[in-house]
């Protein structure tokens, strides 16, 4: 029981040490005293090549976005000019049939032949 005892105290120190240093060193990072120490200084490079990757990594998820949008615009539009040329292939098909060509030109005169057409056989000598 007594080990037991002496086995929790030692986990409730060590659980109380991590927190602690922890919030000392959230409470350095967010001071800024962190930066005022040599080996930070030494970081310093590596910390610019990180801010560096962090906004090259921005402007990518930026640029993806952009493309993204363009894509869907550029999907819509081709989704509406194929009904437009459905309905227009439509049109067109019924405006050409023979009775619909009938009516469209007997204001002008111009009559449906009843005669089939002639074939013409040239014969070489």
């Amino acid at each position: 029981m007594e080990g037991n005892k002496i086995k929790n105290k030692r986990e409730k120190s060590r659980r109380q040490y991590k927190s602690s240093r922890l919030d000392k060193s959230l409470q350095s990072i967010l001071g800024g005293s962190f930066l005022a120490r040599n080996k930070a200084l030494k970081m310093l490079p590596f910390l610019l090549f990180l801010t560096l990757l962090a906004l090259i990594y921005i402007s990518n998820i930026y640029i993806a976005e952009k493309k993204n949008r363009k894509i869907e615009e550029i999907n819509s539009e081709l989704k509406e000019l194929r009904y437009e040329y459905i309905t227009t292939k439509s049109d067109l098909m019924y405006l050409s049939k023979q009775s619909q060509l009938a009516k469209k030109l007997a204001p002008t005169g111009i009559k449906e032949s009843r005669v089939p057409p002639e074939k013409i056989v040239i014969t070489q000598e």
